[in-house]
């Protein structure tokens, strides 16, 4: 035996590798100043939270235009670019070969910043598409777009070139990430441009809103989870010096996780106006997800196994564990607030807020902190230059996110708490919404003081790169690496692709769609083939485990096969979910007449609630909410609650926003509900509202719009969005494009008008006139020509409930 494998070792050709690392120092380099960018200005939209002020009356450095810019920078900028350091620099240590193309490396790094300042500079602008974690405008999603095609031809490309046999397990969840974003980027971003700076989605409504949070939950999913994991299971077994605790764990973690994560995204719209259906199944899916979300945990905490040791002193160590732990507690919290009961208490609260930054700065954010520690001293061929600022970086971070997370889960439970109560009679006991906002303002201040200790650490991390860099010098890794050759046994691509398992899957994925899609007299059969099919393929696996592993080590040889299923697995639950709802709402009507409601008295109701296109001067005023990003902080969806009802309204249904291109049903609620605020209050409040808040509502935190004043509407860019909204599917006739410019000007002069009266002078023309315009529209039918709301300005809290409303 000795002497065949002397033989073996003779015969194996040998090559050299260089791995390219100077991609991969700058992508760590960028990481560091685009997370202290985050940081920062995560900082200063917490510190405009708890004092208006920091909003310093300008407009591009308003809340509303910040938050997006946060959020984009702190995941795509500071995640994004330690995620693409850490593949590039594991990817070519898996694979045992240099990265396909260094022109292809480096293009995916300049095209990627330049991205990222184009976001910097056009988001403060207000020029957004209005939709979380989708705002770059379109010229940008195409650069994005070309970005992430040049990063997986490189990547797919070193694959097929690679000198290793096996594709490691991290590798598995690069390919998962690669496929799945590009699938949920190109469907979200689907839009008509009206201009080089503008467009509008082309889905509207409820379709939006189902697309939007099917993309938005699993860009968490893809962009800040997988990539990750895949991170963790190469670099904390390089830190702790110990292999992965189970193969077998990793395998069930992978393939569970991404089927069904795909499906969850609806959970972020229970109590909606979505369909009960979608609604159910996406609860569902996401209890399931505490089963494979917990086996990655523990498969990461248990490879530390015989390593705890190192826990007392290394602190890539510590940041390691607790970025596991709070992946696990993100994904316990996630699956938690998507039960019905819990989500209706914590739903547009400051609870969501602290699990988003549990999971991305806790989670995200320590991985790469330990990871750059780890990996920055071996890209300069030095030791990282004081251990003992990692460690201070480690507790200042660590008491930072803690105080923020504990603070937003104790704000969040005291307002969904604060907004449902209900005194004897069963009225609202704290009608004036503005009082649960001043009992909050403790809790801001503690997240405020949770940031700047996070933003602190950064500056550490930034002082050890520096002088870790400068005591060393940029090295250069050259190995020696056989060079891989097919296995005799191995089986061809198309052979694979028509296996038995791959036979069954395909039935699988096949009849699950089947079911999604048919009608309540199909579906039945379709279920129960479904369940056999299943059962049947369970028997397989368990009278043919061995056959069964043997199939799948070849199917993780085969980049390409293993894509397939990677692709299919994902495709599923989108299709289930997404087609049925599209089919839906195609089928309401238009217009609904009487004829039609004699035929079919089902379509009264539908008629009551069917939402009427905006009228010219709504439209912009639409479009300038849109801008301002006012659904950072207000929703427009009440949900079919009696507090919420008492509160803002009859409920929200489907019908009412099916034209609304991109839908603003929003997720946080700073500030009060506006589905229903037409009419509520006259020109003059609104007027004064947005000029100071702080005049109709002495404890608001909300910035001032004193721009609004001075910024006018252009009609001819509103008639050209209009007829981009008619090829949208939106009822405008010829006549209302030829006569928006007047019905524009006739609308805006009553408002103008009215406001005279009450001794202010405004543009006709202005933003300000825009905006009251659609929000008097909010809730109400079209009000082309209707004279404005009468109802005098409230005293004290100007968003308390007029107290007759509450008692209807």
């Amino acid at each position: 035996m000795q002497a065949v494998n002397v033989q073996n070792i003779q015969n194996t050709q040998m090559k050299t590798v260089t791995y390219d690392d100077a991609v991969v120092r700058a992508f760590t380099v960028v990481t560091v100043l685009w997370g202290v960018v985050a940081f920062l200005v995560g900082v200063i939209v917490a510190a405009q939270l708890s004092f208006w002020q920091a909003n310093l009356g300008v407009e591009w450095l308003s809340f509303g235009r910040l938050r997006p810019l946060h959020t984009n920078a702190a995941i795509f900028a500071f995640v994004g670019n330690s995620m693409f350091a850490g593949i590039y620099y594991s990817t070519q240590r898996l694979l045992k070969v240099r990265m396909a193309s260094d022109l292809l490396s480096w293009s995916h790094f300049w095209l990627y910043q330049l991205i990222i300042v184009a976001a910097a500079v056009t988001l403060p602008l207000g020029l957004t598409q209005g939709k979380e974690y989708a705002e770059l405008i379109w010229p940008i999603d195409l650069m994005v777009v070309l970005v992430w095609v040049i990063f997986g031809v490189n990547f797919f490309w070193t694959v097929a070139i690679r000198n290793e046999k096996n594709m490691y397990v991290a590798l598995w969840f690069y390919i998962a990430t690669i496929i799945t974003i590009a699938v949920l980027y190109i469907v979200n971003n689907l839009q008509l441009p009206t201009s080089l700076l503008h467009s509008y989605t082309v889905f509207g409504g409820v379709q939006d809103a189902l697309v939007q949070w099917w993309y938005g939950h699993n860009a968490v999913a893809f962009f800040l989870t997988t990539p990750i994991l895949g991170l963790m299971y190469y670099f904390m077994p390089k830190a702790a010096e110990r292999p992965v605790y189970s193969y077998r764990l990793s395998v069930v973690h992978f393939w569970s996780l991404i089927f069904i994560y795909i499906w969850a995204g609806p959970h972020h719209l229970l109590y909606t106006a979505l369909p009960d259906w979608a609604q159910t199944l996406g609860m569902i899916f996401s209890v399931m997800l505490w089963a494979p979300s917990w086996g990655g945990m523990l498969n990461g905490l248990l490879t530390l196994r015989g390593a705890w040791d190192k826990l007392r002193t290394d602190p890539i160590i510590k940041f390691f564990v607790v970025a596991v732990t709070f992946y696990g507690m993100s994904t316990f919290e996630g699956p938690l607030l998507s039960i019905k009961s819990v989500n209706a208490l914590g739903h547009y609260t400051d609870w969501i807020i602290g699990h988003v930054h549990g999971g991305t700065l806790g989670w995200n954010g320590f991985m790469a902190f330990g990871m750059i520690y780890w990996m920055w001293p071996r890209l300069y061929g030095t030791k990282l230059w004081s251990v003992s600022l990692a460690e201070t970086h480690f507790w200042l971070a660590t008491v930072g996110i803690l105080l923020y997370v504990v603070s937003m889960w104790v704000g969040g439970v005291s307002q969904g708490l604060f907004w449902r109560a209900l005194d004897a009679e069963g009225f609202l006991r704290y009608p004036d919404f503005i009082e649960g906002l001043t009992n909050s303002r403790a809790m801001y201040h503690a997240r405020l003081t949770g940031g700047l200790f996070y933003l602190l650490s950064s500056l550490l991390l930034v002082v050890n790169v520096v002088m870790t860099a400068r005591q060393g010098r940029p090295s250069t890794v050259t190995v020696q690496v056989p060079v891989r050759r097919d296995a005799p046994d191995g089986a061809g691509v198309w052979a694979l692709l028509t296996s038995a398992p791959m036979l069954l899957i395909a039935a699988i994925i096949a009849l699950g769609i089947w079911f999604g899609v048919a009608g309540p007299m199909v579906s039945p059969v379709a279920l129960a083939l479904f369940i056999l099919v299943c059962t049947a393929g369970i028997i397989s696996y368990g009278l043919q485990q061995r056959r069964w592993g043997h199939w799948y080590g070849l199917v993780e040889r085969h980049g390409f096969v293993f894509t397939i299923l990677v692709l299919l697995a994902v495709l599923v639950g989108g299709a289930v979910e997404i087609i049925p709802t599209l089919v839906v709402t195609e089928k309401v009507p238009a217009t609904i007449t009487d004829e039609m409601i004699a035929e079919d008295p089902a379509l009264a109701e539908t008629a009551k609630w069917l939402q009427q296109p905006y009228s010219p001067l709504e439209l912009a005023g639409r479009d300038i909410y849109v801008a301002e990003g006012c659904y950072t902080c207000h929703s427009q969806m009440i949900r079919p609650f009696r507090h919420e009802v008492l509160r803002y309204g009859e409920y929200s249904r489907l019908e009412e926003s099916l034209y609304d291109h991109p839908f603003q049903w929003g997720s946080k609620r700073t500030g009060p509900d506006l589905a229903r605020v037409g009419g509520k209050y006259d020109n003059l409040w609104h007027y004064l509202h947005l000029m100071d808040p702080r005049s109709t509502s002495p404890a608001s935190n909300m910035p001032g719009y004193v721009h609004f004043k001075t910024r006018t509407v252009d009609p001819a860019e509103t008639v050209g969005r209009m007829r981009a909204l008619q090829r949208l599917g939106v009822p405008y006739g010829d006549e209302d494009l030829a006569l928006a410019g007047q019905r524009l000007d006739s609308q805006a002069q009553l408002i103008a008008d009215d406001l005279l009266a009450k001794n202010v002078e405004v543009d006709p023309r202005s933003h300000m006139v825009a905006m009251v315009a659609y929000l008097q529209r909010l809730g109400r039918g079209p009000q082309p020509l209707a004279p404005a709301a009468t109802a005098a300005v409230p005293g004290g809290g100007g968003d308390a409930e007029p107290a007759a409303a509450q008692k209807e």
